[in-house]
């Protein structure tokens, strides 16, 4: 971790000084009184300035970008691009460039996996709770679009047999798809049925 020594007047002084140095706000910064400023004899003679070191503390982001940047370099992906974005669900880090199917998997399990480790990286560094959602070549919105296909014709199926239709097991955020495009539906409805990571959606007439 970076760490600077610097003076000033008084100790407030000397870290506003160092914050410009290193071009950040406060928060991210430890900041270590060395030395007290002092008057000095008729404030004038022997008279010292306070001194402080300042510790930059790791970016929860940067970090999370910086074990991305490891993990393809391991699985040998190269020219990647990192884009990211805020929205409600969190940060969003979008990968773009190279063959990214291996670091995708089947269905999104390596990718979903990935994105669990990213974020144990970015909360060991973060002050409060960050959530990151990892995609990649907007895999994730695709496959939004299947589950919502899906969940269609499924229902019509409900309908046209009068038999419930269970899915296979899904993670959290792909029952939400569809539960929430069904939510509305006149004739179906869905609930969620076993433990995880079995856990399934079920489709059943109202």
């Amino acid at each position: 971790m970076k760490k600077i020594v610097v003076t000033g007047k008084t100790a407030q002084d000397a870290i506003a000084s160092g914050l410009r140095q290193l071009g950040v706000p406060e928060a991210r910064v430890k900041s270590t009184i060395l030395e007290h400023p002092a008057r000095g004899l008729f404030g004038l003679i022997g008279a010292k300035d306070a001194k402080v070191e300042l510790e930059l503390l790791p970016d929860p982001l940067e970090e999370a970008e910086a074990f991305l940047q490891e993990v393809m370099e391991a699985m040998q992906l190269r020219d990647i691009r990192i884009e990211k974005k805020q929205s409600r669900e969190g940060t969003e880090l979008h990968l773009f460039g190279g063959e990214l199917g291996m670091l995708i998997g089947r269905r999104g399990q390596t990718l979903d996996a990935l994105q669990y480790l990213v974020n144990i990286v970015a909360n060991r560094y973060a002050d409060h709770h960050l959530r990151i959602v990892l995609d990649a070549e907007q895999f994730r919105e695709r496959r939004k679009e299947t589950l919502r296909g899906l969940a269609d014709r499924l229902a019509e199926r409900v309908i046209r047999t009068k038999k419930e239709v269970v899915l296979e097991p899904m993670s959290p955020q792909e029952r939400k798809v569809i539960h929430s495009q069904l939510q509305q539906h006149a004739k179906v409805r869905t609930f969620s049925r076993g433990d995880e990571p079995n856990r399934r959606v079920v489709i059943v007439l109202r």
